[in-house]
């Protein structure tokens, strides 16, 4: 294989080192919304970009790319919403919602990954616990943004 590749062989990465592919991908989502889209789940947020020598997650160059991203959008698109999915505990995903002193300025949503299967725990033991105790160690957010908690999607098992 000739190409750089996080998950599948068959899903290459995109090398959002390159300028011109951060312009294609801003003019993929403008081109959306105006057809009408009102907002993005951005898929596997934390390897947008890759380096050398680090675990290729939650580098600061994926930050200041969503930055950009929601400055662009923001500007041209103020109703849209970016959810960010970062399948990671909460107080490492807290950061793709961006400064907290302006409300997020990165993603307005982000899954929260681990209430996920503690709600079916929940349910199991007929307790509550498994959930409160997630969401007691959740970080507090920007006033802006809100956590996206689900039962499934497609990286789970199925109901």
């Amino acid at each position: 294989q000739y190409y750089w590749h996080r998950f599948f062989s068959h899903q290459p990465d995109l090398n959002y080192e390159n300028p011109a592919v951060q312009e294609e991908m801003l003019a993929a989502l403008k081109f959306w919304l105006d057809l009408g889209v009102d907002g993005y789940r951005l898929d596997a947020v934390p390897y947008l970009y890759a380096e050398e020598g680090t675990n290729c997650e939650n580098l600061p160059a994926s930050h200041a790319f969503l930055k950009r991203v929601r400055r662009e959008i923001d500007a041209q698109y103020p109703d849209t919403v970016l959810l960010a999915e970062a399948n990671q505990w909460p107080e490492d995903v807290v950061d793709y919602f961006g400064d907290y002193s302006t409300g997020g300025d990165e993603c307005h949503m982000a899954f929260h990954f681990p209430v996920m299967p503690r709600i079916f725990m929940a349910v199991r033991r007929e307790s509550r616990y498994p959930v409160s105790e997630i969401l007691a160690k959740t970080p507090a957010i920007p006033s802006g943004c809100q956590w996206g908690i689900f039962l499934r999607n497609h990286d789970e098992l199925t109901l």
